[in-house]
């Protein structure tokens, strides 16, 4: 028998788990199903929202007691880089950019390999093997691209970004690249990158995923001039890390169902 889906988006909770980004604290999601034909406008209008992609799925940060996790993306037209950017930008100029389908390949894989195990070795996808890499990178209902970056002088493999393309930018959902060769800042030049291509097609914004103040890990993103973080239901733009705090409040966080109600969605019949 054949169901057809629902017609309106189902939203969800994750059950409790450590956090990833500040020590001590309990993690919650609320999610929703990516499928479908209107998969593409939901996406576009939840990541305006604070949502991001997983493969099939779109999340954001619902805990209980914190709301330290900030959506964060940059308004390229007011982004300016700084001298250390503008260094960044001159050491990697032997990179070559190269986009295609999302179709994961065994380079990638190696590559992904070796970073996890130098700079997550311990974090949730330590484990993750081949097939559920290929899962990550393939198994997406949207317009997704692999943008991968190589070496011109020894045609090696130094970074790979898996973005998705949504009407007003660009989103940034997975990038990984060698650990070897940390004075090269390849996290920092794929960002670069990204911005250098929302200015070529015009689009306003790139979506950098979730900035947390406190967490030493997700420090580089306050240095793009230019940021916006979603906050209280809107963005805005940036100011200064120590304006932000991670402590934690039992009124931190509206009830799921008032966050639910308060989700816009698109219209089915446009």
């Amino acid at each position: 028998m054949r169901h057809a889906l629902p017609l309106a988006p189902q939203f969800y909770v994750t059950a409790p788990q450590p956090c990833p980004y500040l020590p001590g604290r309990m993690e919650r999601k609320l999610f929703t199903a990516l499928q479908g034909d209107q998969a593409q406008k939901l996406n576009d209008s939840l990541s305006k929202q604070g949502f991001r992609r997983s493969q099939n799925v779109l999340y954001r940060p619902s805990c209980s007691e914190c709301a330290a996790c900030l959506s964060a993306r940059i308004d390229v037209r007011r982004f300016s880089p700084s001298k250390s950017q503008r260094r960044t930008i001159r050491r990697n100029a032997t990179l070559a950019r190269r986009a295609s389908s999302p179709w994961a390949t065994e380079e990638q894989f190696n590559l992904f390999r070796r970073y996890l195990d130098a700079r997550h070795a311990d974090g949730g996808m330590a484990d993750m093997d081949v097939f559920e890499f290929a899962a990550m990178i393939e198994e997406t209902p949207i317009r997704s691209r692999v943008i991968e970056y190589a070496d011109t002088e020894t045609g090696n493999l130094a970074a790979v970004c898996l973005t998705d393309m949504l009407e007003d930018g660009l989103s940034m959902v997975y990038s990984f690249y060698e650990p070897t060769r940390p004075q090269a800042s390849f996290g920092t030049w794929m960002i670069l990158d990204h911005i250098a291509i929302a200015q070529e097609a015009g689009l306003p914004y790139v979506y950098l995923g979730y900035w947390v103040p406190g967490s030493p890990k997700m420090g580089y993103k306050a240095q793009f001039s230019g940021l916006e973080l979603y906050r209280r239901g809107q963005w805005e733009r940036f100011t200064e890390a120590d304006d932000y705090s991670a402590e934690r409040h039992p009124l931190s966080t509206d009830p799921i169902a008032e966050q639910v109600a308060n989700i816009s969605l698109p219209d089915s019949r446009a």
